[in-house]
Order: C-alpha cells, then sequence, then structure tokens
C-alpha cells in the first residue's frame, strides 16, 4: 500500500468513525431515542390486540381508534415534556435530564407490557394504558433535544453533523428492531398465544434497553462546552430562549417540519399505505419498508458526516426540495404498477433523500443556540412541530383519502407541508458559521 492510499483511508476512517473515547457519548445519547421509537413501532405492530384487550366496545373499528387515539395522547404531552425537562437539562445538565427521561420510557413501557387488561380489572385497563402513554409522551418531549444536545457539545467541532446524525440512524434502527421482534412473534406463535401473551414479550424486552441505558447516562461526564456556558449563570433557560432566540425557535420549527412528515409518512404509514390503497401484499410492504430503513440507517450518519464538509444548508434545502418534486410523480408511478420491486425502489429513492435531510437536521438545529439554552430551545422547536405535523401525518392522509376518494391525496399533504418548511428554512435558517 502506497503512503499516498494509507493517508487516504485514515481521512475517510476518521470522517466516519468516532473515536474510542466518544463512543459512550454516543450510545448514551441514542439510547433513549431507541427505546422511545422501539416502543412506538411495537405499539403500532399490537395495535388491533390492544384494541381487542384493552378497549372492547363491540365495535372493532371503534376499538381501534381508540387505541390509536391514546397513542396519540402521548404527542400532547411532549410540548409539556419539552418546556420542563429542556429547561431542567439546560439547569442541572444533561445527564440529569437524559437519566429521568429513560427511567420514565421504561416505566411506561413496563406499564403497558404488564398491564391487566379489560377483562380482568375493568376500566382501570385503559386507564392504565393512558397514564403509560402520557408518561412516555412527556418523557420524550425531553428526549430528542436534550440527546442532540449532549450529542453535538460531545463532537469536535468538525464532526457535529456526524455526532448529531446518529439520533436519526438510532430511530432507523429502533423501527427495524421493533418491526422485526414483531414480525417473529406474529409468525412463531399461533394467533390464541399471540393474543394471550406474545403481544406482551417486546414490550418486555424492550425493558431491557432501559437499565443498560440508565447506567451509560449515569457513568458518562458532561461535556466541557456545556460545563463552560453554565458557569455562573443564573437567568431563566425559558424565558432567555423566548426572549433572544425566537427566530431560531421558528427556523427549528420549520426544520422539524420536513423531519416529522417524512418520518411518519414515508417511514411509519407508508406499509399501511401501500397495502390499503395499491393492494400490496403486506409481506412486500414490510419488506420494502425494511430495505428503506437499512438504507436510512447506513446513510444518515454518511450525509450527516458530509455535512461537516459541505455546509448543513444546501443538504437541507436540497433534500427537501427533491422530496416535493418527486412525491406525487413517484406515488403516481407506484400506484400504476404496486409490485415489490416498484414499491423498494419507492423506499430506497425516498430513504436517500430522507437520510440527507435528517441526517443533516440534528446537528443544524442545535447550533442555532448557545450551549446554556440549547436543549431548551431544540426541545420546544421539535416537539411542537411533531406534535402538529408529525403526530398527525397518518390521520390527516387517512382522512383526505376518505374525503376525496382519490388514492394519491396525502401527496398534497406532504408536499405542503415541505414547502412550508422549506420556506423558513431558507428566510430564518442561520448556520453556525463554518456551517453554511
Amino acid at each position: 500500500m502506497t503512503v499516498q492510499n494509507a493517508g487516504l483511508e485514515s481521512s475517510v476512517s476518521t470522517l466516519i468513525a468516532p473515536v474510542p473515547k466518544s463512543r459512550r457519548a454516543i450510545a448514551a445519547a441514542t439510547i433513549g431515542n431507541l427505546l422511545e421509537t422501539y416502543d412506538f413501532a411495537v405499539y403500532g405492530f399490537f395495535a388491533i390486540i390492544i384494541s381487542r384487550l384493552f378497549f372492547p366496545s363491540g365495535d372493532e373499528t371503534v376499538s381501534l381508534l381508540l387505541t390509536v387515539a391514546t397513542f396519540g395522547v402521548g404527542f400532547f404531552m411532549r410540548p409539556i415534556g419539552a418546556l420542563v425537562l429542556g429547561t431542567l437539562a439546560d439547569r442541572r445538565g444533561r445527564k440529569f435530564a437524559l437519566s429521568i427521561t429513560i427511567l420514565m420510557m421504561a416505566a411506561g413501557t413496563a406499564m403497558i407490557g404488564l398491564a391487566p387488561t379489560y377483562a380482568e380489572i375493568g376500566a382501570w385497563a385503559p386507564f392504565i394504558i393512558v397514564l403509560a402513554r402520557l408518561i412516555q409522551g412527556f418523557s420524550a418531549g425531553g428526549e430528542i433535544g436534550t440527546a442532540t444536545a449532549f450529542l453535538v457539545e460531545h463532537a469536535p467541532a468538525d464532526r457535529r453533523g456526524f455526532f448529531g446524525s446518529w439520533q436519526q440512524a438510532s430511530q432507523a434502527s429502533a423501527l427495524l428492531l421493533g418491526s422485526m421482534i414483531g414480525a417473529a412473534m406474529t409468525g412463531l406463535l399461533p394467533p390464541s398465544d399471540l393474543e394471550n401473551w406474545g403481544w406482551r414479550v417486546p414490550f418486555l424486552l424492550g425493558l431491557l434497553i432501559g437499565p443498560v441505558g440508565f447506567y451509560i447516562r449515569k457513568h458518562t461526564q458532561e461535556a466541557e462546552e456545556f460545563q463552560r456556558a453554565i458557569r455562573g449563570t443564573t437567568n431563566s433557560p425559558l424565558g432567555t430562549v423566548f426572549r433572544l432566540h425566537s427566530r431560531s425557535i421558528l427556523a427549528g420549527f420549520g426544520i422539524t417540519i420536513t423531519w416529522t412528515v417524512v418520518t411518519y409518512f414515508f417511514l411509519l404509514y407508508m406499509p399501511t399505505y401501500a397495502v390499503r390503497q395499491f393492494h400490496v401484499p403486506q409481506a412486500s410492504a414490510l419488506l420494502a419498508n425494511g430495505i428503506g430503513l437499512l438504507v436510512l440507517l447506513v446513510l444518515a450518519p454518511a450525509f450527516g458526516a458530509l455535512s461537516d464538509r459541505v455546509g448543513r444548508r444546501p443538504l437541507l434545502l436540497g433534500s427537501a426540495v427533491a422530496i416535493i418534486v418527486l412525491t406525487y410523480p413517484s406515488l403516481a408511478m407506484l400506484a400504476s404498477s404496486p409490485t415489490l420491486l416498484s414499491l423498494t425502489l419507492f423506499q430506497v429513492v425516498f430513504a436517500i433523500l430522507i437520510a440527507a435531510f435528517t441526517g443533516t437536521a440534528p446537528a443544524a438545529m442545535s447550533e442555532i443556540y448557545p450551549a446554556e439554552v440549547r436543549s431548551t430551545g431544540v426541545s420546544i422547536a421539535y416537539n411542537l412541530a411533531v406534535t402538529i405535523f408529525g403526530g398527525f401525518a397518518p390521520f390527516i392522509a387517512t382522512w383526505l383519502i376518505a374525503e376525496t376518494g382519490y388514492s394519491l391525496a396525502p401527496a398534497f399533504y406532504v408536499t405542503a407541508a415541505m414547502a412550508l418548511s422549506v420556506v423558513m428554512i431558507f428566510v430564518l435558517f442561520r448556520p453556525s458559521k463554518g456551517n453554511a
């Protein structure tokens, strides 16, 4: 091997692989997001069984709607969690807040996995599920903002995009893991066993993440940047961020619109949409979605690293505009030829574009705030947008189809929401110096 080639390999390795001392910081920041998203996937996978066991109404549709609505309750708690836990992270430290969030997530997961059914305790059963979702929503409100701040503050100045991208990579891996375990339980167990006890297993397996995550977070140090920033600070993070950084909140809100819409539509709702509207076999829809998640898992860190070289703004705007342009014609082509190959191609193309945007977004949102209010600012912007645009994306897509009778109607919602996002990013987003 020549000296030149050796130097090139060393440069590539340095770009992609985190130094060993930073791996604990990446693990500490992303493991809570992993648990939250895993639980989301598992709950969605077993929604029909949960509806029968905890929300019996004599009408399966009503039961399922109650189950989905209960899951949605968690989204209304996110802004509250953002205000409380985001501020706490800026006051008491990232470690303290992150330790609280993962314990609360684990508690909510345990409550769902161990809850007695309606047949066993009556109306207390749905109450337990609702309470669990409220706890999880509250904790999730402080998770992303605090964990993202923790990630970028532990990163070298020229690698924040790469470090921040692991937030999205952890989401993709959790969705993939939840779907795989859910599919395995469904395939291995007869329906009676699955309904009696099998649906609980994935939730209880998820509990293993909680103690591991708490241990890692408890034994990880605060970043020097954050320690320096809060030394001697007495101002309220919440008051400061609204008084001095309202433009940054709006910019982060705009970034999150695209982040959350593409996540909930293309990664979560798409398998159901393909089955119901294009009559793709469920196995094919799940396979194509799994391939897309793998692509996202691999490419999100790569695009995060690329954003450290070329800047955040070109990747954010370029990928968002490409998704806007391609959404309707791609869905139209899929509708005309709904095969496994065409659906897989669709998922892969959009996974690449989503990776370009979401691999860049965490660092972009973090860098527009100073360290002393970073967790508060990111948490508020992210969770407001997720609550308004993300949590309701599948519902709005389904409602548009029902109202118009047009199977491609969701494309109008996706493109309209993302057009608003692009305008907000273009007008309001001011990258930090060196990351334009």
